[in-house]
């Protein structure tokens, strides 16, 4: 079913204006009412049960639910959030009400190696190995995704890709210097364990540069998700990660650069409240960004 819903959104892609594209590829995505497409906030969380959306069940944290080393269990929380997601979604979608923490996009799980317990956010993972939090990951996502032959109940997103694992306090402008090696037993299996077994529907970037490219416009981070794992699902950038690569990274001169390259780069959808729909649309003018680049995302 997913190709013919691909086919769909080609057909509308064509029909829309420049202005129009430009807004969908920001988080906060404004609605093409003469398409019959609503606004829709990307933005939502299901770390360990559904976040600041109002009422939901709580699980324990994902540190301790990893702790029961039990797939079964993650999938059934798993199949919990989405079931609570779907629901919510429903029924602010009867008040036309798409703000953010409503939508069915999940960002999560956390799929990080947590190698340090200084890292503030270890209490996010499923702790230090990569095989433990391969197959947890896989059950959580594949919970929350459950599909009835035609849709899947809610989207998952693997995150932080790759190799983000503190220090926190220098995390917008930190370079992770890691090696082949340590990429293909440490950082990636479980990513690509959710790309390839639980076809997670989204991954997110991290802040940091690996190996000295942004991870949201990293070639090589690309070439592993899309050529070598066939993922075909969105790629968001963590919440205003693309501002660092002018900010931090310094790797760009300017909001226009930083979007033309993220988006250059197969990243479909900028997360933040600096660089945004106009920046894109700056980039697209100037030559940055061509049309084919910016159907496709």
């Amino acid at each position: 079913m997913k190709g013919s819903f691909n086919e769909k959104a080609k057909e509308i892609v064509e029909k829309l204006t420049l202005e129009e594209k430009c807004g969908l590829l920001v988080y906060d995505s404004k609605g093409v009412e003469r398409m019959s497409i609503p606004d829709y906030n990307w933005w939502n969380e299901s770390l360990h049960g559904l976040a600041r959306g109002g009422t939901a069940t709580m699980f324990p944290q994902a540190i301790g639910l990893a702790a029961t080393f039990d797939c079964q269990l993650m999938q059934n929380v798993g199949n919990v959030i989405g079931t609570e997601a779907r629901a919510k979604y429903n029924e602010s979608s009867k008040r036309l009400d798409f703000d953010i923490y409503k939508g069915l996009t999940l960002w999560s799980p956390n799929i990080n190696i947590f190698r340090d317990p200084r890292w503030g956010r270890g209490h996010e993972t499923y702790g230090e190995d990569p095989y433990l939090t391969s197959r947890l990951g896989v059950s959580f996502v594949s919970g929350i995704q459950e599909n009835d032959g035609t849709y899947m109940k809610a989207a998952a997103c693997a995150k932080h890709f790759a190799v983000h694992s503190g220090p926190e306090e220098l995390r917008h402008g930190f370079n992770a210097e890691v090696s082949k090696i340590d990429l293909a037993e440490t950082y990636l299996p479980a990513f690509e364990a959710l790309v390839t077994e639980a076809g997670v529907e989204g991954v997110m970037g991290a802040y940091n540069r690996l190996n000295g490219q942004p991870c949201c416009a990293s070639e090589f981070l690309r070439s592993t998700l899309y050529d070598k794992w066939n993922f075909d699902g969105y790629f968001v950038s963590d919440f205003c990660a693309i501002d660092d690569f002018h900010e931090f990274h310094n790797v760009t001169a300017s909001k226009t650069e930083s979007a033309a390259m993220a988006i250059n780069v197969e990243c479909d959808l900028i997360a933040g409240n600096k660089t945004g729909c106009d920046d894109i649309l700056d980039a697209y003018r100037k030559g940055l960004i061509s049309e084919e680049t910016k159907n496709r995302a």
